[in-house]
């Protein structure tokens, strides 16, 4: 679902809060479904980067920050490219209800990058990206 300046994805898994907190949250486990962090702690003001590639195959150093935690409820931080203006938060908000938890990942301010010529920080290449990671990869972790 497209909104203004955000893309936001809702998807309920059949596992308890714990487990998908542990796969949002533990750097081996996002290993498996989102990407290969070098390090990754659920404390605000971390750091951390990576390598993501664009449709043609080109490099992109992901810069993020932790701005905040609740516990088994969310997640958020902030989503720069090195080399490019602007700056988007992603927000992972959770919530169980017996054996299912719902996930809202909501990814705000992608209208600050720069338009470029492949059109890479366009919404629906987020929209594309992130409907696979929480849709399909994310599921999969969870239930394998």
């Amino acid at each position: 679902m497209m909104q203004n300046n955000s893309f936001t994805i809702e998807r309920t898994y059949h596992a308890p809060v714990e487990k998908v907190w542990h796969a949002i949250t533990n750097k081996d486990a996002m290993k498996q479904w989102y990407f290969d962090l070098a390090d990754f702690k659920p404390e605000i003001g971390f750091e951390f980067q990576f390598y993501g590639q664009g449709k043609e195959g080109e490099p992109y150093l992901h810069l993020c920050k932790i701005t905040e935690v609740i516990k088994e409820k969310k997640l958020t931080y902030s989503w720069r490219y090195e080399g490019y203006d602007g700056i988007s938060f992603v927000s992972f908000e959770l919530s169980a209800s017996g054996d299912t938890t719902t996930l809202k990942l909501t990814h705000e301010g992608l209208e600050t990058f720069p338009v470029t010529a492949n059109n890479a920080f366009a919404k629906q290449n987020f929209a594309e990206g992130w409907t696979y990671l929480i849709g399909t990869g994310l599921a999969k972790f969870i239930d394998g």
